[in-house]
């Protein structure tokens, strides 16, 4: 059984759901420190004018304060945030090939406004995994464990708390995890490659590293071919 560990997100990227897709369980960290520079609240999409920033933003009362968990973060819905990224999403991909299959999807994500950052990131990347095709993965928040820890062993023990055998990573981690930690509990340390085939977009130059909407609209329900499906893996094979 595989699990992944990864900090919500708002809208992640393909290879954020390409882990999601690998996942048995997939567990939400969400009571680790806000990073107030990260992609806790934003993430970024392709327009005429080049890539632009789509920021949550979040009460500045508290949320600079050292140590702030992800899940007591707050957002600031007098500024209507929701509903200006809704338009601005529907505006920016108007003439993209899956436009109107994808449209109902973000007036869907965007009509509620909790008050926790979390809340919202969690939610919407559960619904925007499900249109993606992803329908085993189980999901789950760290903080409703009760599993303490530090780093990597708080990591391994979460694992098998949700009885998990493998553990699946992104390359980054590589640089801090200890992977003794895992060997000596008897789970599998795995890391994955973010090598994924280009797709249309509608503004050149191609960029990788934008929030999974771009990927929807231009490719709707081919974006897990693309992902972890059968170009994806014929693209892999020809750049070994």
């Amino acid at each position: 059984m595989n699990c992944v560990i990864l900090q919500p997100s708002y809208v992640p990227w393909r290879g954020f759901f390409d882990l999601v897709h690998r996942a048995d369980v997939f567990v939400f960290y969400d009571d680790v420190q806000y990073d107030k520079h990260g992609w806790r609240n934003r993430n970024r999409v392709k327009t005429p004018q080049g890539t632009q920033w789509l920021t949550i933003p979040v009460q500045s009362a508290g949320n600079v304060e050292a140590g702030l968990k992800i899940l007591d973060v707050k957002t600031n819905p007098a500024a209507r945030w929701a509903k200006k990224h809704a338009q601005t999403l529907k505006q920016t991909y108007a003439r993209a090939p899956r436009f109107e299959e994808v449209a109902p999807l973000v007036d869907e994500i965007y009509a509620e406004c909790p008050e926790r950052l979390c809340d919202f990131t969690i939610a919407s990347t559960i619904r925007l995994a499900r249109a993606l095709g992803i329908t085993s993965t189980r999901f789950a928040r760290s903080s409703e464990l009760g599993v303490d820890g530090e780093r990597t062993e708080r990591l391994v023990e979460i694992v098998r708390h949700v009885g998990a055998t493998r553990y699946i990573s992104g390359p980054s981690a590589q640089a801090y995890l200890e992977p003794e930690r895992f060997a000596a509990a008897g789970v599998e340390l795995e890391y994955i490659v973010y090598d994924y085939p280009e797709y249309p977009q509608l503004h050149p130059p191609y960029d990788a590293f934008v929030t999974i909407w771009d990927t929807l609209f231009m490719l709707g329900e081919d974006a897990g071919d693309y992902t972890w499906g059968e170009r994806a893996t014929a693209h892999r094979a020809t750049r070994r």
